[in-house]
C-alpha cells in the first residue's frame, strides 16, 4: 500500500523533512520513494507542499500517516479532524489481556 509520509533529511540536531510517496513496507530511512510531494522545516517554519499532486494521490486511494494528516489539515490542503498521535494513545489502542497460566 502506498503512503504519504515524512522522511527526515538534514544534519544532526537540525531536522527537516521531505513529504514523500512511498510503499508502506519501505523503511523510513531506506531512501526509496516514488515521488517527492513537498518539504517541511519545523525550525524555520518553512513549508512547501505540492497540493495538486497530494490531492491527486489521495484520489487514487493513497494513505496518510497521522502526522502528515495533521500537517495537511493545518495547512488546509485537506479537510477533516486531527488525529491524536502521542505514544500514550498508541498504547491505549493495543490493549492486551493478562495471560493466566494454568497450574
Amino acid at each position: 500500500m502506498l503512503k504519504i509520509r515524512l522522511q527526515r533529511v538534514g544534519r544532526k540536531h537540525e531536522p527537516s523533512f521531505r513529504l514523500v510517496l512511498t510503499d508502506s513496507k519501505n523503511s523510513t530511512k531506506s531512501g526509496r520513494f516514488t515521488e517527492t510531494l513537498g518539504s517541511y522545516d519545523p525550525r524555520k517554519t518553512t513549508e512547501k507542499f505540492n497540493a495538486e499532486r497530494i490531492q491527486y494521490w489521495l484520489s487514487q486511494g493513497v494513505g496518510l500517516t497521522p502526522s502528515v494528516n495533521n500537517l495537511l489539515i493545518k495547512h488546509k490542503i485537506i479537510k477533516g479532524k486531527k488525529v491524536h498521535v502521542s505514544k500514550v494513545a498508541k498504547s491505549d489502542i493495543i490493549k492486551t489481556d493478562p495471560v493466566v497460566q494454568a497450574q
